[in-house]
């Protein structure tokens, strides 16, 4: 029997963490970027503490967990499928540390749950010596669970479409975000779509923010006629950027700022300025060339803290789009019957019937 590899002790905001079979490879080798290890993906997530922190902390964080790595043919289990290579973590895993807390969330069934909710960047360096490689945090803090004070805009192309055509309707939607009076932080996705997020007041439920999420993808897909739609059955969106508007539904999270996402080459979800957004690639950032970057200019959502909105002028525009007769929006498949919303019905199969 082969001698156990010994553990590596590195310094994580403080403490000393402890990384198990760290040359394990997470991420083979691909022709723009070098295999990466588990311990790679531990010092990546320590090179960019500020950011990732900013990112999750206080916030009840789903872990997604590739144990195995990330290799062809891996597979990750969901709500319908299980028996997959990879996971998300709910619940707090057992042999967590005496120093990770925890909040406790409700899911749209009406359980509870107690997720980690990181506090220091070992939270964070434990997780993933645990196999988490991409963190999903509630768009919440800890202190209140209920009221999100995060809008998050989710610009997803469809087949037909890529990034440059996120990139586009992202510039849309960032002239529509400075007529409400809103400061936008955009972020790739860690693939071809575009993420925007927009610091709000914690006063309004999860149903109000979906919303406001709902009236900003239907003005943006007023202007954009044939470029953007909202709509929630895949056959009816054709090659156009759909607007996610359930991300902000309870329980739907968003990849954080600063994740790795389980794709060759270890890309990571990047913050970027505006100004930044048309000339970038996603390929561009990966675990290799994101601590680089993050020593050079820092994080690019430094400031999102700063300035908190008010989601009323998002709220009237959906209540005017609700007098012309456009009301509430379907529900992922797994919720409960919601309020106020339309029948899970197909709208094409609903004209056949």
């Amino acid at each position: 029997m082969a001698p156990r590899a010994e553990a590596t002790v590195i310094d994580a905001g403080g403490r000393d963490l402890r990384v198990t079979s760290g040359d394990r490879v997470i991420f083979p080798k691909t022709e723009r970027t070098p295999e990466f290890t588990k311990l790679d993906i531990v010092k990546y997530y320590l090179a960019v503490e500020d950011g990732i922190m900013r990112a999750v902390e206080r916030r009840p964080t789903t872990l997604e967990r590739w144990p195995k790595g990330v290799f062809p043919g891996m597979t990750l289990s969901t709500r319908d499928k299980g028996g997959g290579d990879a996971f998300y973590q709910k619940r707090v895993p057992k042999g967590a540390p005496d120093y990770l807390q925890t909040a406790r969330i409700q899911f749209p069934s009406g359980r509870f749950a107690d997720e980690i909710c990181p506090t220091e960047i070992a939270v964070v360096g434990w997780a993933a010596q645990m196999g988490a490689i991409t963190f999903h945090p509630w768009p919440v803090r800890s202190d209140d669970v209920d009221h999100p004070d995060e809008l998050r805009l989710d610009l997803d192309p469809q087949p037909g479409t890529d990034f440059a055509d996120a990139v586009r309707v992202a510039a849309e939607a960032r002239a529509l975000l400075g007529e409400l009076g809103y400061t936008g932080f955009p972020k790739t996705s860690g693939g071809r779509g575009v993420h925007i997020y927009v610091r709000i007041e914690p006063r309004w439920s999860f149903t109000d923010v979906r919303h406001a999420a709902i009236a900003f993808g239907r003005e943006l897909e007023r202007r954009m006629s044939g470029e953007v739609t909202t709509s929630w059955w895949k056959e009816e969106r054709g090659e156009r950027i759909f607007i996610d508007y359930n991300q902000n539904a309870r329980d739907r999270t968003i990849a954080s700022a600063y994740s790795v996402r389980p794709k060759p080459g270890a890309p990571v979800s990047a913050p970027l300025t505006w100004e930044e957004l048309p000339d970038v690639a996603p390929e561009d950032f990966n675990v290799a060339t994101m601590p680089a970057r993050f020593a050079d200019v820092g994080d690019r959502h430094a400031a999102i803290n700063d300035v908190a909105h008010s989601l009323e002028p998002l709220l009237e525009l959906y209540e005017r789009f609700e007098s012309e007769g456009h009301g509430d929006m379907p529900y992922p498949p797994d919720y409960p019957k919601m309020p106020g919303e339309p029948k899970r019905v197909q709208p094409s199969r609903a004209r056949k019937e």
